[in-house]
């Protein structure tokens, strides 16, 4: 992965859920992509940007709008999944730039809509080293036994959740400045 000027991308997405079992033919979907982009270098957060995605195979439940907000109406004036993905590639460097989620859920997600809906891969080749797992580094770096989610990480580390839980945009800041706290802690990996 060639890094682009100092610059990560720092990724959340959003997917349809369910409390149960989805409907017969549904699957989760990106309905919302986060990404705030950190310039490492300068140790600041530079931009937060927020895409809406349009789900073609699954629908908006009550549960995933009481989790996120989102409602199946807000997501229909969002952009293809292919759509999207040209976007991240075209405007915010995907492929280019490093990148970082909390987790390997949103990396797996990606990897598996991509497959599914016969669109390229927006961040280059999809293999887990293109990748940091936030959350696996802030685990070892903090001496963790167990995996914390973002809020409770943010708790550790003595910051703010910004914003709503669970709401893409808003989680990709606050995971943008868990990864601002490992690079003044001296523990974000210098390859990424």
């Amino acid at each position: 992965m060639r890094e682009e000027s100092g610059l990560l991308n720092v990724v959340d997405v959003e997917a349809t859920c369910w409390a149960g079992e989805p409907s017969v033919g549904a699957v989760s979907e990106i309905i919302e992509i986060g990404l705030t982009v950190v310039d490492v270098g300068a140790r600041r957060r530079v931009s937060r940007h927020r895409i809406l995605v349009r789900p073609t195979r699954s629908e908006v439940s009550a549960f995933c709008t009481e989790l996120t907000g989102l409602t199946q109406g807000e997501v229909e004036g969002g952009v293809t999944f292919a759509e999207a993905c040209r976007t991240l590639v075209e405007e915010y460097g995907a492929g280019r730039r490093p990148w970082a989620s909390w987790g390997d859920y949103d990396r797996r997600q990606f990897e598996r809509q991509s497959r599914a809906e016969g669109v390229a891969y927006p961040f280059g080749r999809p293999v887990e080293r293109d990748h940091t797992n936030v959350k696996a580094v802030f685990t070892a770096a903090y001496g963790l036994r167990r995996r914390p989610g973002m809020d409770r990480a943010l708790q550790i580390a003595g910051l703010p959740l910004e914003g709503r839980h669970h709401r893409g945009e808003d989680d990709a800041w606050n995971i943008a400045a868990l990864v601002l706290d490992l690079v003044h802690r001296g523990a974000w990996p210098a390859t990424a």
